[in-house]
């Protein structure tokens, strides 16, 4: 990644925050960009995966960026790694670099991909690096404990710069490696924070108190401590970034993210969530809570085979009727007869099996009364089938 880069010359210019963490990554990088581009920046965005075209990952001004211009970037990477090998993320990371950096970017964001330590993102030096929550996943490259993971999560931190922690009680590893390279940490709760008011809310940092916050327009009360962390960052950026408390309005009411916790309107009711571990999929239980009722409840369920099914499972089996399991392609897919298998293991009855999301997603139609409510959830490649499939419902309406 470094060499590649320095082949590839030019580099934006711009103050650079990365975002890592178990979740939440996706929503605070949305929440950053939304404020920041409110308050006149033009903003580069960098996240992943995508949900239907690549271009969702490298975001320009606001919008995805354009076919020409990826493959310019594409063509440079290629150009600059002469034999250096690259891997798919790599490539993209580069290709994002050499975007930014030719679209003279104000602020940078760029989302970790896995952990943090070794993700290729970490190869660009953070003015303020954010972990918004350490949790179990990807136990087979990261380590199987919490101290382990925040270890890896941890390595984004640079002397001297702004660290913000999002999770209220982070593990002693990523205290410690703090500490230890320099960083000038700040953790939710103890040096910065919310308070949920009837209507409001109020943030709290070490320069004082921000009230009177409308709730940011991303469903779910996890979001506060989300949009918490995006504004100690953008408080701790200043000097470099400043933005107003108007900007920091309306940017929380007018940000949107495809696939967590989105709720589509209509009957029956349609949630698209990507929750695929435990702790994203406990969130995805509480926000299902807080809902109106439903009578029953649709599962279309697909996950990945290296992922905690059963923990998943557990989390959410109190808030699902009716499970649509379905399988998902790839080397790490899992078929909906193995999917089924595992539930039934669990004691739960599966209502059907289906080659694909969409096809899930439409017996799920068909069978759902008006009252009911659908969730598709377990992966991103469950909810982009999901997301594809209402998509093409829509056009297919239109015509």
């Amino acid at each position: 990644m470094l060499a590649v880069g320095r082949a590839l010359g030019s580099a934006p210019r711009a103050p650079l925050i990365t975002v890592g963490g178990t979740n939440g990554k996706g929503s605070t990088c949305a929440m950053l960009e939304r404020i920041l581009l409110c308050a006149g920046y033009r903003v580069g965005l960098y996240t992943s995966p995508h949900l239907i075209d690549y271009n969702e990952r490298i975001r320009i001004a606001g919008a995805p960026i354009g076919d020409v211009a990826l493959c310019a970037a594409f063509e440079r990477v290629e150009t600059a790694r002469g034999g250096t090998p690259l891997t798919y993320f790599e490539f993209g990371t580069l290709a994002a670099w050499a975007a930014f950096a030719e679209a003279a970017v104000d602020a940078l964001i760029l989302e970790v991909g896995l952990g943090g330590r070794l993700d290729a993102v970490n190869a660009f030096d953070a003015d303020c690096a954010i972990v918004a929550s350490i949790d179990l996943d990807h136990m087979e490259f990261l380590g199987e404990t919490r101290e382990a993971i925040g270890y890896e999560k941890a390595g984004i931190f640079r002397p001297g710069r702004p660290a913000i922690v999002g999770d209220p009680q982070p593990p002693r590893s990523l205290i410690d490696h703090a500490v230890g390279a320099g960083a000038e940490l700040q953790v939710l709760g103890r040096d910065f924070g919310y308070l949920a008011e009837p209507g409001q809310w109020t943030w709290w940092g070490r320069r004082g108190r921000r009230g009177g916050l409308a709730h940011p327009a991303l469903r779910g009360a996890v979001q506060l401590a989300n949009a918490s962390t995006a504004i100690a960052a953008l408080d701790a950026l200043a000097a470099r970034l400043p933005v107003s408390m108007q900007d920091i309005r309306r940017g929380l009411s007018e940000v949107e993210l495809a696939g967590r916790f989105q709720v589509f309107p209509g009957r029956p009711v349609v949630v698209l969530d990507v929750a695929h571990n435990p702790q994203a999929a406990g969130v995805l239980a509480d926000n299902l809570g807080s809902m109106a009722f439903h009578p029953e409840t649709w599962a279309v369920f697909g996950m990945l085979a290296d992922k905690d099914i059963s923990g998943v499972v557990e989390r959410l089996r109190g808030r699902i009727d009716r499970w649509l399991v379905t399988s998902l392609t790839g080397p790490r897919g899992t078929s909906a007869a193995e999917l089924a298998a595992r539930l039934e293991g669990l004691g739960i009855r599966v209502a059907g099996c289906f080659d694909s999301p969409a096809e899930a997603y439409r017996a799920a139609l068909g069978q759902a009364g008006e009252d009911d409510r659908i969730a598709a959830f377990g992966s991103f490649l469950t909810v982009a089938g999901v997301l594809q499939a209402i998509s093409d419902e829509r056009k297919r309406s239109t015509t």
